[in-house]
């Protein structure tokens, strides 16, 4: 007998959302087709619907972000809930309490959210683990990322941006390109890309910047980027993580540029109506050229306004539960 997906409760349904990996394929496709009606709510003039009126969100990041936190934030608070934003900085962990003693006491103040943003891979699952044993299954994790291992929420926006654009995943040809060794959307993204049955995902990057057996992933494996790029429907370019590389991986920004840095002319080996994605924050001059990325593919903004949508979804999908 198989053990029960840490993510879902015994119906089958979200109760967390801590990664992509395993997750089924109808669960996918129910968060892309919430986030739909979500999608154009800044539009209207009620920008507020009441799903999570008297909830409270916990924003726990341990790690600095601004996109995917204020993002994260505004879902919360379009849903009605009361949104908290934990300052780590001047928190009790700074003062050597532990991770999950902070849990225990922010769920004595009624927490009945966490999202977490953690530079430790498990941290969300550590969390949702201990809510479990100490009874507390009224209690929700979302993982915000963590480590190297994952980024479910960036991954299905990103996936909801694919869909927006060319509607169906059966027979696109996706490739991902960069630092995929120190990426944990990349991870994410091969993961959804994989269980909603994309054609094809590449994967293009030197190769000190990838994972050792990637291709168990379901994933092809390219160095050269003009080979790689070649008939692409989706570009998906990935920032460069410095701050989480050990040792020069790379000889230099400028000669990374030139090998793998999207330009209109490698833009012009993918098909015409290509598009292409970078989840944030970009490198101008490295991994993207301005005319790129200011360009008529380029979809880039509109991920981070779906970016909203479908962490709305998220939280609604598992508040509900």
């Amino acid at each position: 007998m198989s053990a029960r997906n840490p993510q879902l409760n015994r119906n089958g349904e979200l109760t967390h959302l801590l990664t992509l990996e395993g997750l089924p394929q109808a669960v996918i496709t129910h968060i892309l087709d919430t986030a739909e009606p979500f999608a154009s709510i800044g539009e209207r003039e009620v920008k507020k619907v009441p799903l999570l009126r008297g909830k409270g969100v916990f924003n726990l990041f341990f790690e600095n972000s601004t996109r995917t936190r204020t993002t994260f934030e505004i879902a919360a608070k379009r849903l009605s809930a009361d949104v908290i934003n934990l300052n780590i900085g001047a928190s009790s962990t700074s003062k050597g309490e532990t991770l999950l003693d902070t849990v225990d006491n922010l769920c004595a103040m009624n927490a009945d959210m966490f999202v977490v943003r953690h530079s430790q891979s498990g941290a969300p699952h550590l969390i949702a683990s201990h809510l479990e044993a100490m009874g507390r299954t009224h209690v929700h994790v979302v993982n915000a990322g963590d480590g190297r291992h994952a980024h479910p929420t960036q991954g299905l926006l990103d996936l909801y941006t694919i869909r927006h654009y060319k509607r169906e995943f059966q027979g696109l040809t996706v490739a991902i390109v960069g630092d995929v060794l120190h990426s944990r959307v990349a991870r994410s993204l091969i993961h959804g890309l994989t269980t909603m049955r994309a054609a094809e995902v590449r994967v293009i990057a030197p190769r000190t910047l990838l994972p050792s057996h990637v291709e168990t992933l379901g994933v092809s494996v390219h160095n050269d980027m003009r080979e790689g790029l070649r008939d692409c429907d989706v570009i998906v370019m990935l920032r460069l993580q410095n701050e989480r590389m050990k040792g020069a991986l790379l000889p230099s920004a400028g000669e990374y540029f030139q090998q793998y840095g999207l330009t209109l002319d490698k833009l012009a080996l993918a098909k015409r109506d290509a598009i292409v994605m970078h989840p944030g924050p970009m490198n101008r001059g490295v991994e993207i050229d301005s005319p790129v990325a200011d360009g008529e593919r380029s979809v880039i903004l509109p991920q981070v306004t779906f970016g909203i949508a479908v962490r709305m979804a998220v939280l609604s999908i598992i508040a509900s539960k």
